[in-house]
């Protein structure tokens, strides 16, 4: 069953020069427990592809659908809050907590604190491989390829069966970046989610399950 459909999807925007054409009546399906790339050169359209997916833009026309409803009909705090989730290559962790914090500051929002939100966390870094000592670290004390881990725990944390990764291996050695498409593989296959992953590394595209590429706006089926 798709969990995400989009139905001639149109994006664009504004600059000071010119409109820009970012998206063109895209027309794509997604299903759990898959693992998809989305590969284009930068200003192809795949990041505000994955805006439109997680629910940050929506379309000037046709639908984004999750779970067979628009998701312009839907809250939308609600949906990037409760089914989609962001993975980003900067990692965004929050420098000013811990990596527990960072990890049950979702779960927060939800209601979900205290020892409960705790074990979750502990739990969620021994998902990604990482030791239980580093919850009470701050994220200058990691690594990269360890802040992007916390990231994907963080993602995980949220529940939702979508996973949305802009680029999640840009800041990474080949080893670490080998580490984190593991993870993230085995995170479709066998905990069934859908994982989209928008990238410009060709090296990852073996273990996808489902190639798209983008060109100009325009998202064509490279390899299923």
């Amino acid at each position: 069953m798709n969990i995400l459909e989009l139905n001639d999807v149109s994006y664009s925007y504004k600059n000071k020069f010119q409109q820009v054409d970012a998206i063109k009546q895209v027309n794509c399906s997604f299903e759990q427990g898959k693992v998809y790339a989305i590969v284009g050169k930068s200003g192809s359209g795949k990041s505000t592809l994955l805006s439109l997916l997680a629910g940050l833009d929506l379309p000037l026309s046709g639908k984004v659908m999750f779970e067979g409803q628009s998701i312009s009909e839907m809250d939308l705090s609600n949906y990037r809050r409760e089914c989609a989730a962001m993975i980003y290559q900067s990692f965004r962790l929050l420098p000013l907590l811990t990596v527990s914090e960072n990890i049950t500051f979702p779960m927060e929002l939800r209601g979900f604190k205290g020892k409960k939100a705790r074990e979750r966390a502990r739990q969620l870094v021994e998902r990604v491989a990482l030791p239980e000592s580093v919850l009470d670290r701050f994220p200058n004390m990691l690594s990269g390829g360890e802040q992007q881990r916390v990231g994907i725990a963080r993602a995980m944390s949220m529940d939702s069966k979508l996973l949305l990764a802009d680029e999640p291996t840009g800041n990474l050695d080949e080893e670490n970046s080998v580490n984190i498409i593991d993870i993230l593989v085995n995170l479709a296959h066998k905990d069934g989610y859908c994982v989209i992953i928008a990238t410009h590394d060709l090296s990852v595209l073996p273990r996808m399950d489902i190639v798209y590429h983008m060109n100009s706006g325009e998202l064509y089926l490279e390899r299923r």
